[in-house]
């Protein structure tokens, strides 16, 4: 079975309090739908459009389980409380199949 992922990007984080709250409920909400942190930092380097932002990369055990993670009622109230705090990019995407 294919794995999902969430592949974060910053653009700005304007208030790192309100970041560290979010992290602290979206954290076990996520891994409710059994999160996996792979990657979670600033880039060493960045080439073309790329930002010297913050970059995250979760993986799930399937697409539909990072979908559900991102819609339940748990990490949508983390949300709340990251209002406008940061601008970043989320893509939800399939990962490739493993022999």
């Amino acid at each position: 079975m294919k794995k999902g992922y969430w592949v974060v990007t910053f653009r700005k984080v304007k208030d790192e309090k309100r970041l560290q709250d979010y992290r602290e409920i979206a954290g076990p909400a996520l891994k409710e739908y059994g999160a996996k942190a792979l990657v979670r930092g600033i880039p060493a380097v960045v080439h073309e459009l790329g930002m010297a932002e913050q970059v995250v990369i979760l993986e799930f055990p399937s697409l539909d389980q990072a979908i559900r993670a991102h819609d339940s009622r748990e990490y949508q109230d983390a949300l709340k409380v990251l209002g406008d705090a940061v601008e970043r990019d989320i893509r939800i995407i399939d990962g490739i199949e493993q022999p």
